[in-house]
């Protein structure tokens, strides 16, 4: 069909399928109905197929926007037996996303990944060109596969073309992806369509047609059916009714003409959503689709069995059309056709219900666990509402609500109205779990409020100890509500908080939970219960791999924090920010983010670090959850006092300080003071660095439920020795003995030998000190083995042992300059001066200065990776990569990858 005035529009799009063939191509159409983008991309799919092209479609339907990768399925349906012969990661995760077979739920990340794997692998015999129409309705799971792809398809013979509608919200993040406004048709344009289509249309009505649909081809073509038919016989008159309610109204027309046994299939293929004629089969006769295709409503491919709608607004006037009963069966229908899609099944169920039926309240029920599970909050949230409208008792109804409001109000997701869905719930009498759940909801909402922590907890323990709970460890509830007393005792920091979660601990039965149990030994007060824990965190730790349950991955991570087992929570962690990025969870966006600031910090990843932190603190400001936004200013403000930037540094701690304090987040506020003792020790201003870390825990203690006082212990008898506190010094020294913090983790045991080789000046000491530093896993710490490097190198070179000292502070130098840690960095340089090298001779000595990041890139693109590689491998995007590479080559004097590895092999070597 010839597209009218489009001339400039099909140009481009013959560009666009020139760059899919070569290097890939993105292209998001948007505007309002009606004004042609689905002919448009028709058009594209046209074109590509005659260019050899592969071009798989799918659209959007408003009645599957709650059904996890229904349009997905649609998408990738036709290439079901490539998919059959992915690697069985891959293979399996789509299988069960696309409702092929059983199994458990892949994580989205790894279905990201095999949907692009799939698409890419068969790009490799002919290009491919993914039409999608109607984003604006397609499920998030699939908007978040789509993206994903989207944004990845350069250097792959892959092309991406979706349309979505102008002033209306879509799953779909956009961001990345390059957008094209697609406008009315000029009134030449116009008047050659009318022309065209309509040559013998009398002249006022040719004139009344193009004034009312303004350059809408839809409307250009639909409307003079009615200008010329009886029913519009009689004066002129001006419709000032929206263009998109006169064109529904117009399809009603044309629907009304239809057999009703065809009107009844296209019911169907409008609530089944994916125009899968399999399903449509098994619910009606495909013969009546005839009359529906000879009026050019549909289409049918008999290749990929699917039927699509010419025009979304055919869906909605067959729902307007249709009575009550109409509906109820065909939504009956259809759910008896999915019996093996129980997610789907569900929803198309409790469509068909009036009233409340308690058989498929808890259908629903169970689905929204399974979409929680695999982080959709919003679909958790949906199906919970929907649950709970149908639910039989008024009890059920509000603990349904109930939790439902927790979930959205916990989430932190934008989308779901947690204060509603909580007064709601409230407004009936509540039974245990949902008493609990809705507390629990108040709590997280005054969080994300004026952030009152002892009122929240006061509230939420209250709940606890006086609900009718029974004390069960299988309670879902009595566990959430568990889970959030930890936070907020450890965000006010005080004994009698964590009084109350213990008690609750000891109630439970049969036992806690098992991330539970390890979070009260780990988190709580390490240094006094962390070590009866290491085995059953190697346990939790282990099974990360296998679960997409984002909670239990942040849980996981916040139990090993101070057990310094946060790398093996990296991956994961990834996943989630992956997940978050692409329109997931707010709340595990951010704890993911968290997670890898902290363990970057301490591996020596400070770029990343500074990053990822100002990425959680915008995440912060855009969705609504300020409160969490302190711990993102806790880490820039870490990074800036390591790279000397105290005016900064500070700023950020008072920052923190001035939130926390007059909201009781004693927590926080305790945790300003790590950033102040760094920037002072940065400085040489040891009295202060001293002050800093005793507000922490006093010297000689430990202090019980400060557990960050932990990151501080070297810091603090380094200041007491430099300011000739040496009594409090071996003091603190011989507390971390006594508590044993060496058995928490490698890092432990090498700040409990760095503080006793700086407290104890005898030379079993400093032969432990010595052993630690050989070890491997001394290295993993990058910015804890530096500094101790330095302040044991200081005292061998006021000893005389020059040789010694020179050792460790050449390594010390390289471990400084990887992180860009410029004030020890100076220092490290003036103590090897002292020792006797020459300025020119210590740039020989150590190795050109790399951040960790640069060095971890370099050597990878030494390897022979692609930029592209890197970028899949660290979780980066290629541009980044190439920036990093940029900045790489002239620190190594190479000015291509072909002298990398050379230049790192001469590195190697000098170090």
């Amino acid at each position: 069909m010839e597209l009218f005035g489009r001339e400039t529009e099909l140009d481009r799009i013959a560009r666009f399928l020139e760059s899919v063939r070569h290097s890939g191509d993105v292209r998001l159409v948007r505007g309002e109905p009606g004004v042609g983008k689905s002919a448009l991309i028709a058009a594209a799919a046209d074109l590509a197929a005659e260019a050899g092209l592969r071009v798989l479609r799918a659209s959007g339907s408003e009645f599957e926007a709650d059904v996890s990768y229904s349009m997905l399925n649609q998408l990738l349906l036709p290439l079901h037996d490539e998919m059959l012969r992915l690697p069985p990661g891959p293979r399996d995760a789509l299988n069960v996303a696309l409702g092929f077979g059983p199994g458990p739920s892949a994580p989205p990340l790894l279905v990201c990944n095999a949907a692009l794997a799939l698409v890419v692998t068969v790009a490799q015999k002919a290009p491919v060109l993914l039409v999608v129409d109607d984003v604006q309705w397609i499920d998030r799971p699939s908007a978040v596969v789509l993206g994903f792809v989207a944004r990845r398809v350069a250097g792959s013979p892959v092309g991406v073309v979706a349309t979505s509608r102008t002033g209306t919200g879509s799953f779909l993040d956009p961001r990345g992806l390059t957008e094209v406004a697609l406008q009315p048709l000029s009134p030449e344009a116009s008047g050659q369509l009318v022309d065209a289509r309509f040559p013998g249309l009398p002249s006022d009505m040719r004139r009344q047609l193009l004034e009312l649909a303004q350059g809408n081809p839809l409307a250009l073509t639909e409307l003079p059916a009615t200008l010329v038919s009886p029913a519009s016989q009689g004066p002129a008159r001006r419709d000032v009714v929206p263009l998109s309610e006169h064109l529904q109204t117009l399809f009603a027309q044309r629907i009304s003409g239809l057999p009703e046994a065809t009107r009844k299939l296209l019911l169907l293929a409008t609530f089944e959503g994916s125009g899968d004629l399999r399903i449509l089969r098994e619910a009606a006769d495909i013969a009546d689709l005839a009359p529906a295709e000879q009026e050019r409503l549909v289409r049918v491919d008999g290749v990929t069995a699917h039927l699509t709608f010419r025009h979304p607004l055919i869906r909605s006037a067959l729902v307007a059309l249709s009575t009550h009963d109409e509906r109820r069966d065909a939504h009956l229908a259809i759910a008896a056709a999915l019996a093996d899609d129980l997610e789907r099944r569900a929803w198309h169920l409790a469509a068909a219900m009036s009233g409340p039926d308690d058989t498929v309240a808890t259908q629903l029920d169970e689905a929204a666990h399974r979409v929680r599970m695999r982080g959709d909050m919003l679909g958790a949230v949906a199906a919970l509402v929907r649950a709970a409208e149908l639910s039989a008792t008024t009890e059920a109804r509000a603990r349904r609500l109930a939790e439902a409001a927790y979930i959205g109000a916990e989430s932190g997701d934008t989308g779901t109205d947690a204060v509603t869905l909580l007064a709601d719930a409230r407004a009936t009498a509540l039974d245990p779990s949902g008493s609990l759940n809705a507390a629990n909801a108040t709590a997280f909402l005054m969080l994300n409020g004026d952030g009152d922590v002892h009122t929240a907890h006061r509230l939420l323990a209250g709940a606890i100890e006086t609900g009718g709970h029974g004390w069960r460890s299988d309670d879902p509830a009595l566990v959430e509500a568990l889970h959030t007393l930890v936070l907020l005792s450890w965000y006010a920091g005080r004994p009698e908080h964590w009084a109350v979660f213990h008690r609750a601990m000891a109630r439970l039965t049969p036992c806690p939970t098992d991330i539970l149990s390890v979070l009260s030994k780990t988190f709580p007060d390490p240094v006094r219960t962390g070590a009866a824990a290491l085995d059953e965190i190697d346990g939790l730790l282990a099974e990360l791999a296998r679960t997409d349950d984002a909670a239990r991955i942040i849980r996981t991570g916040t139990a090993s924090v101070y057990l310094d087992r946060l790398a093996d929570n990296r991956e994961p962690s990834w996943r989630l920010v992956h997940q978050g990025r692409q329109g997931g969870s707010p709340r595990r966006h951010l704890g993911a983010l968290m997670h890898l600031c902290l363990d970057d910090y301490l591996t020596g990843r400070w770029d990343e670090a500074e990053e990822l932190a100002r990425e959680g603190q915008q995440l912060c400001d855009t969705a609504g959850v300020q409160f969490f936004a302190w711990y993102f200013r806790y880490n820039r403000a870490i990074i800036a006092a390591g790279r000397g930037r105290p005016e900064e540094a500070n700023g950020l701690a008072d920052e923190i300080t001035h939130w926390a304090l007059p909201r009781g987040v004693a927590g926080a506020a305790l945790f300003a003071h790590h950033p102040r003792t760094l920037a002072a020790s940065a400085e040489g201003d040891f009295e202060a660095a001293y002050q800093n870390a005793v507000a922490m825990s006093p010297a000689g203690e430990l202090a019980r439920y400060a557990p960050h006082c932990t990151w501080v212990m070297f810091d603090l008898v380094e200041a007491a020795m430099r300011t000739g506190r040496t009594a409090e010094a071996r003091a603190h020294a011989e507390a971390m003995r006594s508590a044993g913090v060496a058995r928490l983790s490698p890092r432990m045991a090498l700040v409990q030998r760095g503080a006793d080789a700086l407290a104890f000046d005898d030379d079993e000491t400093n032969r432990r000190l010595e052993a630690t530093l050989r070890e491997p896993a001394a290295q993993h710490w990058l910015f804890e083995a530096s500094r101790i490097r330095l302040a044991f190198a200081e005292k061998l070179r006021r000893r005389k042992a020059l040789t010694a000292a020179r050792s460790h502070l050449l390594d010390a130098h390289q471990g400084f300059a990887s992180m860009g840690a410029t004030p020890w960095l100076t220092r490290t340089a003036q103590e090897l001066r002292v020792t006797g090298l020459r300025p020119e001779t210590i740039e020989d000595a150590v190795p050109t200065t790399l951040t960790a990041q640069e060095l971890e890139i370099a050597q990878l693109a030494a390897s022979g990776l692609s930029n592209k590689q890197i970028a899949e491998r660290l979780f980066l995007s290629h541009r980044t990569v190439g920036a990093h590479l940029y900045r790489v080559f002239p620190k190594l004097g190479i000015s291509s990858r072909a002298g990398l590895r050379d230049a790192l092999s001469r590195g190697s070597r000098s170090s």
